[in-house]
């Protein structure tokens, strides 16, 4: 029999919003955590606009889009 590994993020807002603010950090490196955040059970309870307005000011409104795509798709971890 094999044992699925649960792993869950906590303090999903802002561990995103610190880790946007890392210059070493790429936008598949906010998809990871971001799709870690949105399988979170914190999921209901982050401010999303406030992270996505960090990940704005950061790249752009494409690269709001690029990250959301990457972490919805599972393109993140590829």
């Amino acid at each position: 029999m094999t044992e699925q590994l649960t792993i869950e993020l906590s303090n999903c807002e802002s561990t995103l919003l610190s880790e946007i603010g890392i210059k070493q950090l790429h936008q598949r490196d906010i998809a990871q955590t971001y799709a870690l955040a949105m399988a979170s059970s914190e999921c209901d309870s982050i401010d999303w606009a406030k992270v996505n307005r960090a990940i704005i000011e950061r790249w752009s409104r494409s690269g709001l889009v690029r990250v959301k795509e990457m972490a919805w798709s599972g393109r993140c971890w590829k």
